[in-house]
């Protein structure tokens, strides 16, 4: 029964501390991005649709700050206790380090499942409202900006579609056909697109052919518009890959392939969102062994610095060999895997030597 109780201690003090740092980095995260946002401020985008923005990107930058919150969070929680000698009297009454790092672990697991569910549910769809909503709300006369949006290639078509909306609705579609020798034929832009069962109906299309040392200008209310573009799969390239989904960032990654197109850094984020929640199991292992080792004496603000210092190398490092695996060829799943690994390891011999 001592035992049980002294696991919810342990996972209560871990789990509160590591919220309040999420808190804190998210809030500071938020609050420069609302410098930024100001600067973006026109009569259409608005105070209050920069605020909704920033909402809808909330998830993501959960997303993104949980692993260092839960790093630095297990420092601070875990540290306290250590601090207070505590877990000294913990150990002395017959709770093993084993059993102290199996408390700890059990409210990571939850936050493990929180960050599963959102990289897979929750932040591509808010990502994606967020980043279409503010393109629409940007644009003057119904023309979006030319920054906004994605390229695509399709074939000897190249595509550049500026927002996405849910229900399936384009804006902002731009077009430009080649031969096989590169020669342009024609260019267009349509200014807002609707799915159909075998493609797309384009409305308001402008047009321009390139005949011989002549050019041919026409407008047409519709145009159809086969492709192999589906919503779903226009709603992958408006947002960067490590907004998407992990089962979006492998269908997409199937039709570069199928298109001839390099899809190495689809399958990058793909293995890098799959592999996210062992992410937060190794830096709270290395935070959890840091404790029992090298920081077990110190001050709290010495164990922050040690734990953001350790998030960003491990961050620095995974970034690193992401482009590494493009340059020398080696897998994606390698270049996600190994800082994990390497974490583990010193993890496991970290709490070895330290008994």
């Amino acid at each position: 029964m001592i035992f049980g109780q002294l696991d919810r201690y342990i996972a209560r003090h871990v789990l509160s501390a590591i919220g309040v740092v999420l808190l804190i980095v998210v809030g500071l995260d938020l609050l420069s991005a609302l410098i930024d946002e100001l600067e973006e401020l026109t009569e259409q985008y608005t105070f209050v649709k920069m605020l909704g923005y920033l909402a809808m990107t909330t998830p993501k930058r959960i997303y993104e700050m949980l692993p260092l919150s839960a790093l630095v969070g297990c420092l601070i929680g875990l540290g306290s206790l250590a601090s207070q000698s505590e877990l000294t009297v913990m150990r002395a009454s017959g709770f093993s380090t084993a059993r102290i790092v199996l408390a700890v672990f059990k409210p990571v697991l939850l936050l493990m499942v929180i960050e599963l569910a959102l990289g897979q549910y929750i932040a591509p769809v808010s990502e994606q409202v967020a980043v279409n909503s503010r393109a629409i709300a940007k644009a003057k006369d119904g023309v979006l900006d030319a920054e906004e949006g994605a390229w695509h290639r399709e074939g000897n078509e190249f595509i550049h579609i500026a927002a996405i909306e849910p229900g399936g609705s384009i804006h902002g579609v731009t077009r430009y056909e080649f031969d096989d020798q590169r020669k342009l034929l024609r260019s267009s832009f349509a200014r807002i697109g609707e799915a159909t069962d075998d493609g797309w109906i384009l409305k308001d299309v402008r047009d321009t052919r390139f005949v011989d040392n002549r050019t041919e200008a026409g407008e047409e209310p519709e145009e159809h518009w086969s492709t192999g573009l589906t919503p779903n799969l226009l709603s992958v390239i408006i947002v960067e890959p490590m907004d998407l989904s992990i089962t979006g960032l492998s269908s997409y990654a199937g039709y570069l392939d199928e298109q001839g197109v390099n899809s190495d850094s689809y399958r990058l984020a793909m293995w890098g969102k799959l592999l996210q929640p062992l992410s937060i199991a190794a830096l709270v292992l290395i935070g959890v062994s840091f404790i029992f080792g090298p920081l077990r004496n110190v001050t709290a603000g010495q164990r922050v610095i040690a734990g953001v210092i350790c998030g960003v190398c491990f961050k620095f490092a995974q970034d690193m060999l992401g482009p590494a695996s493009s340059v020398f060829g080696f897998e994606p799943l390698m270049a996600v895997a190994t800082p994990i690994v390497l974490c583990f390891v010193a993890g496991f011999w970290l709490l070895r030597r330290a008994g």
